[in-house]
């Protein structure tokens, strides 16, 4: 399939869920796949919500995009989500505020307060949300189907890119001039957390500067889990 195919494909798939799972919202992380996401909805004039996860710990350049992708398109604005005050200071005051790199639990432990709480809030009242997972980004992602029932929360998610390649991406972006993240420039292919995000070398995985200190396997902060 080409990517104009590819293209035609997402753009209907988006369409259709405005039209049919309305309110749908579409969770921006900000990476280049959310930015194509976020460009062919501003494009067509789709009646999907945008919103973004503010964890508190992001790196400048993500805060550089979001300012940019407000000003790039105004038609769409992107709603930001903020975790809970209380419990963040109460997870900092306990375990410190690096305590992430301690454990896999401390690491799931704080993803939780600072991304899934505020997915929760995001999604509630919403018939489906939408994300720009790929298949190829990581082990954990590669049966991941186009559309699937998020048991989880409970409505269905859709992953209109889930069959891009990197380089489709890219060529997309650079194509129709989109806004994205600095960091890519500096090898940085995934962009989370800027204490839990680092650079990659060549050769390496795409996901590889995530969490760098876990194995592959347990590389997802809880977000695009499936309950089996």
């Amino acid at each position: 399939m080409s990517l104009d195919d590819k293209i035609q494909r997402a753009t209907a798939l988006l369409t259709r869920i405005a039209a049919e799972y309305s309110p749908a919202v579409f969770a921006n992380s900000l990476g280049a796949e959310d930015m194509v996401i976020t460009d062919l909805i501003a494009r067509n004039g789709l009646n999907i919500e945008i919103f973004s996860l503010d964890t508190g710990r992001l790196p400048a350049e993500t805060y550089t995009l979001l300012q940019k992708t407000g000003e790039a398109y105004p038609a769409a604005p992107i709603k930001v989500y903020f975790p809970n005050t209380e419990k963040t200071e109460a997870w900092v005051a306990a375990n410190g505020i690096n305590a992430f790199y301690n454990s896999i639990e401390q690491r799931k432990a704080c993803c939780h307060i600072r991304k899934i709480e505020p997915l929760k809030r995001a999604l509630a009242g919403k018939k489906a949300w939408i994300t720009g997972l790929r298949a190829q980004q990581s082990t954990t992602r590669t049966d991941l189907g186009e559309q699937e029932f998020d048991k989880d929360n409970g409505m269905e998610k859709f992953n209109p890119l889930i069959e891009w390649t990197e380089k489709e991406v890219w060529e997309y972006i650079r194509a129709n001039k989109v806004p994205y993240n600095e960091l890519h420039d500096k090898h940085y292919p995934s962009i989370g957390c800027a204490p839990c995000t680092r650079a990659i070398s060549m050769g390496e995985d795409v996901r590889a500067g995530r969490w760098w200190w876990e194995n592959p396997e347990t590389k997802e902060c809880g977000l695009h889990v499936r309950k089996i």
